[in-house]
């Protein structure tokens, strides 16, 4: 089963998705991951295929992460609003204010969608840069390659909170909880595998991902 199908009848795209980097090696990758998926074994799912190249797979797997909760962020629409989601929060303890370090170099306090939509406009933006993003087969990664990767990981990780603190009951009338649940513990195998996220990081969400880390 493929997370990335259009076909759902309650979803909708938030932005046109993003194809898979560094041309045919991507491309193979991509249906690597497609095809563990299909076995249902998500712990298998994020494991470096043996003989690949790690910023390979980080980088391949950034896009499916970023298409997956383009997609379910895409379902909300309607309901996250600058009415609804004045701020981007996780609950009465957690509130996430946006800095690029370039357009926006002081954190900014905005809405949720706001939120979203910068963020979205900021890792397009990344994986749009062939300089971190390499689309030609064999060309290099930058050095600080992980560390971007690491942020994307950090910020989708914050619409996800998001989604569970702010929306889940919207979700159940959707009847998308499952696949919410599915797409939410398949990052996060794949983040604790490759340590892309601080654990005080994922303290909003610390009541679902222990289990997952527990292994129930």
């Amino acid at each position: 089963m493929s997370f990335f199908a259009r076909g759902s009848r309650n979803q909708r795209t938030f932005r046109p998705k993003k194809t898979a980097p560094s041309g045919n090696k991507g491309m193979q990758l991509k249906r690597h991951i497609d095809a563990t998926l299909g076995s249902g074994n998500l712990r298998e799912a994020v494991r470096l295929p043996v003989g690949e190249d790690l910023n390979e797979w980080l980088a391949v797997n950034t896009v499916d992460f970023f298409n997956q909760i383009n997609i379910l962020y895409g379902t909300l629409m309607e309901f996250c609003t600058p009415a609804t989601c004045p701020t981007m929060s996780a609950g009465p303890k957690y509130e996430y204010r946006w800095a690029d370090g370039v357009k926006i170099k002081r954190p900014i306090e905005v809405s949720a969608p706001k939120y979203v939509e910068y963020l979205m406009d900021w890792i397009e933006a990344q994986l749009d840069d062939e300089k971190i993003f390499p689309q030609k087969l064999g060309a290099p990664f930058p050095n600080n390659f992980r560390d971007v990767v690491k942020t994307i990981f950090k910020r989708l990780f914050r619409v996800y909170a998001h989604i569970y603190h702010s929306h889940f009951q919207v979700i159940m009338k959707l009847q998308e909880e499952a696949h919410l649940n599915t797409c939410f513990k398949h990052f996060t195998l794949f983040t604790l595998e490759f340590r892309l996220i601080d654990r005080a990081e994922l303290a909003p969400l610390s009541e679902l991902i222990d289990p997952i880390i527990l292994g129930c």
